[in-house]
C-alpha cells in the first residue's frame, strides 16, 4: 500500500510539474496520458542546453547496454530549458533499466564530454562507466511509472552530476 501511495505521488509530481519547471511531454505520450502503461522519464540537470537526448529501455541483465539489445529507443531535441519528460512504452509489466544519453553535440555517437545517466542514479565512474542492470533495474507494472533521472558528465578524472 505504501508503495502505491509513493508511486502515486510521484506521478502526481511528474505529471503536474509547476510551470516552466518541465517542458511538454515527449516520447510515447499516448501512453502516459491516455490510460496506458508507460514509463515516464524526468531528465534533469543539463551541462549545456545542446543537441539531443536518447532514452533506451532494455529489459534483460545479459545484453544491457549492449548495442542492437534495446526493447526501445526515443531520440529527443534538448529544450531551451527546463527538465525533460520523455515517455516511453514498456511491452507490458516487468522489470526494465533506463539508460539516458545526453549527445552534447548533436552527432549521433558517444563522445567524452556527453552526459549519461541511469534510474535508480547510481554512482558512475571512469572506472566503472556501466552500472549492472540490478543495480538500474526499476519495476513497472500497469498504468505510469515515474522515474528521475539526473545526468552526469566528466569533469577532469571524475564523473558527477552538474553542481548546483
Amino acid at each position: 500500500m505504501l508503495k502505491m501511495i509513493a508511486r502515486a505521488a510521484g506521478l502526481a509530481l511528474a505529471l503536474g510539474a509547476a510551470p516552466g519547471a518541465a517542458q511538454a511531454m515527449s516520447g510515447d505520450v499516448a501512453a502516459c496520458r491516455g490510460g496506458g502503461d508507460g514509463i515516464l522519464v524526468t531528465v534533469d540537470g543539463f551541462r549545456a542546453r545542446t543537441g539531443n537526448i536518447r532514452v533506451a529501455l532494455y529489459n534483460n541483465a545479459a545484453t544491457f547496454l549492449e548495442r542492437g539489445h534495446t526493447l526501445r529507443k526515443i531520440d529527443v531535441p534538448v529544450p531551451r530549458g527546463g527538465a525533460m519528460r520523455i515517455c516511453i512504452a514498456p511491452p507490458g509489466p516487468g522489470r526494465y533499466a533506463v539508460a539516458v544519453r545526453h549527445d552534447l553535440d548533436g552527432n549521433g555517437r558517444s563522445g567524452w564530454n556527453d552526459g549519461a545517466g541511469f534510474s535508480r542514479n547510481p554512482d558512475i565512474s571512469l572506472a566503472r562507466l556501466r552500472p549492472r542492470f540490478d543495480n538500474v533495474a526499476i519495476a513497472a507494472g500497469r498504468g505510469v511509472t515515474p522515474v528521475r533521472v539526473v545526468l552526469n558528465y566528466r569533469y577532469g578524472l571524475s564523473i558527477r552530476p552538474v553542481a548546483g
